[in-house]
């Protein structure tokens, strides 16, 4: 048996925690799926057998999926905030969580298809709106305000201004 991480963060799903940690895993790196503990009796959404929580790792952070059924859902007051470097990275990570049932939010946000709240937040973008320069961090900030996902190129044409 492993020692369990000191600090993990918990997440609450309506019976599909497994499905969304093999989700995370195949996506992100830095991800995987560890133990799925079996419930050893029913319980208020589940029944004995059923996955009660699922031990798993989004980019080396650790988290428990916890099958607490639909009294709780989440909400964008909890985010993962993925720092991508390219295009690239930007469009893989957003088109797979919108693509798999999730949702464009606006400035980089969006929700994978179980609720979770993710920024996907090219570094460009975070360097640009927090510059000493207040004209560039303004242009920066105006030019994010008005996207979904973010676009690197108009942020780099917004700092050239």
């Amino acid at each position: 048996m492993t020692t369990p991480a000191k600090n993990t963060i918990c997440l609450w799903y309506n019976g599909d925690a497994e499905e969304a940690a093999q989700f995370y895993a195949k996506t992100f790196p830095d991800s995987s799926v560890g133990a799925v503990h079996r419930a050893p009796g029913d319980f208020p959404s589940g029944k004995k057998g059923d996955a009660l929580t699922v031990e798993f790792t989004i980019m080396g952070i650790a988290c428990i999926g916890l099958n607490g059924g639909s009294a709780f859902t989440h909400n964008e007051a909890f985010s993962f905030q993925v720092a991508t470097y390219d295009q690239a990275e930007t469009d893989r990570y957003w088109n797979a969580i919108v693509g798999n049932g999730g949702q464009e939010s606006a400035c980089g946000w969006c929700k994978d298809k179980w609720g979770l709240s993710w920024q996907i937040s090219p570094v460009v973008l975070v360097k640009a709106v927090t510059s000493p320069d207040p004209a560039v961090a303004k242009r920066a900030f105006d030019a994010m305000m008005t996207m979904r996902k973010i676009d690197i190129s108009a942020i780099e044409a917004a700092i050239r201004g």
